[in-house]
């Protein structure tokens, strides 16, 4: 029999085994139709991605937190939308000491925390760098700009509260150097609680991925299996050229799709499978730079608009959680969330504090398909590049407005049970409900705290 401080070490210890293991997987603009459970049109398959959602569930309306990275990446990890978040446009702004994140609470709960990937909160030196906002170790790029070139000469380093610049082979594709830096997370870490988030850069331009993955979708004689291709043609010195862009971008959401696959197979190996939750989701809206062509590869699927929109297919994004045991397998549900959700929800699944202030609400029920008794009245973003648009979902009614400096504001109303892909604008028809919406976006705001994110200017 055990006493006194031997069995405190073992209550403590055993504790901590039964604390569930978190991985996040943050696709960087993949859109709501390149993952073939959504859309069975799509011309790339995702078994891996799939698979995920078979073996728990698929959310079908489930929202980022802003239509572009920096911003969506803030709504994520402090639970705030983009009426109360510091971080609203896509900037190289660093948190700040006071705002919190995911990461720490579980931290501070006694869970290794991990991040590999693109940060973009953040730079070395200031108050949002990784190894201040919580993460133990993190391998990968620091700002959004430098993550555009995946054969870079240098990423970030955090080991033992220290981060460092890296040199590295620039003939080695980035991915696949992170990714081995998560799967040596799960390594080193399986027999303790952990958290890895995993903020990976595909399928984000630039599109040039490894000759290996081309290989797939070129012809003997170097062609595209998908067809006549229209070559990119680098401009202003932001992406390299690409002979086969259709060809490009179907490696790198294979790679992708590959990747999540050899996560999923190492947590069976290692017997962690029934204590921990995988998700995986993306940051906004599909892209289309570099060459990237979301109308042929139907990257929205039913969805109107991309990156950079606030139609649904700039912020509706999938989200497929596994957790045998925990979460039940088959499941499809139609209960809408969004990113601001996910602290408090992982908060509640690890036991941890909640924070207060923020926007969202736990939605652990809703990982078995059951509606949770706080859910949110309406849902609100807002975006800030070449004026400004608001967002405001209530009831499948979408409200969307348009202001920019010296022009009126623009309203568009969609009825999205009837309407998913925003084809049909009901503001006319509906001025009563398009003025109670239009209420309801002034009171879901703040003015912004940094004067980058000021759109007062554009209220006059």
């Amino acid at each position: 029999m055990l006493t006194g401080c031997a069995l405190l070490t073992t209550i403590l210890t055993q504790g901590q085994t039964h604390k569930p293991n978190i991985i996040f997987i943050l696709a960087d603009d993949l859109g709501y139709g390149n993952i073939s459970a959504y859309n069975s049109k799509s011309p790339v398959k995702t078994p891996n991605i799939d698979r995920l959602g078979q073996e728990g569930i698929q959310f079908k309306n489930f929202y980022s937190g802003n239509t572009v990275c920096a911003p969506s990446r803030c709504a994520l990890l402090t639970g705030k939308h983009m009426g109360h978040a510091y971080i609203r446009g896509n900037t190289r702004l660093p948190l700040r000491a006071e705002d919190s994140t995911l990461a720490q609470l579980l931290q501070g709960n006694g869970y290794r925390t991990g991040m590999f990937g693109k940060w973009g909160l953040g730079e070395s030196g200031t108050t949002g760098s990784p190894e201040i906002k919580g993460f133990d170790t993190f391998f990968g790029y620091l700002n959004q700009q430098h993550a555009h070139n995946y054969y870079t000469d240098y990423l970030f380093e955090v080991k033992e509260g220290q981060i460092s610049r890296v040199p590295r082979d620039t003939n080695v594709y980035s991915q696949d150097e992170i990714l081995q830096h998560a799967l040596s997370f799960i390594n080193d870490n399986k027999d303790k609680p952990f958290f890895l988030f995993l903020p990976f850069t595909l399928p984000h331009a630039e599109l040039a991925p490894p000759a290996t993955d081309m290989q797939a979708f070129l012809n003997a004689d170097g062609s595209s299996k998908l067809g006549p291709e229209t070559p990119y043609e680098r401009k202003n010195g932001t992406y390299r050229s690409q002979e086969n862009p259709h060809a490009a971008f179907a490696a790198m959401v294979t790679k992708l799709d590959r990747n999540v696959g050899e996560i999923s197979a190492l947590i069976k190996q290692l017997g962690l499978d029934d204590n921990t939750y995988i998700f995986f989701t993306s940051d906004n809206g599909p892209h289309r730079e570099g060459g990237a062509d979301p109308i042929y590869f139907d990257s929205n699927g039913p969805l109107k608009g991309i990156k950079r929109d606030l139609y649904e297919g700039g912020i509706r994004v999938p989200l497929l959680v596994r957790a045998p045991g925990k979460v039940s397998a088959g499941q499809v549900s139609t209960i809408p969330w969004a990113f601001w959700d996910v602290l408090p929800t992982l908060s509640d699944i690890t036991h941890s504090p909640v924070l207060s202030g923020i926007d969202g609400l736990s939605y652990t029920k809703a990982l078995n398909g059951t509606k949770p008794a706080r859910q949110h009245d309406h849902f609100y973003w807002q975006f800030n590049e070449g004026g400004l648009q608001e967002a405001l979902l209530k009831d499948d009614w979408k409200l969307i407005r348009f202001k920019k400096r010296g022009t009126p504001e623009r309203f568009e109303l969609y009825h999205l049970s009837e309407d998913i892909g925003e084809e049909h604008d009901l503001a006319t028809k509906y001025p009563q409900k398009v003025k109670a919406l239009s209420g309801l976006m002034l009171q879901s705001k703040m003015p912004a705290e940094n004067p980058e994110f000021d759109w007062s200017a554009t209220e006059q």
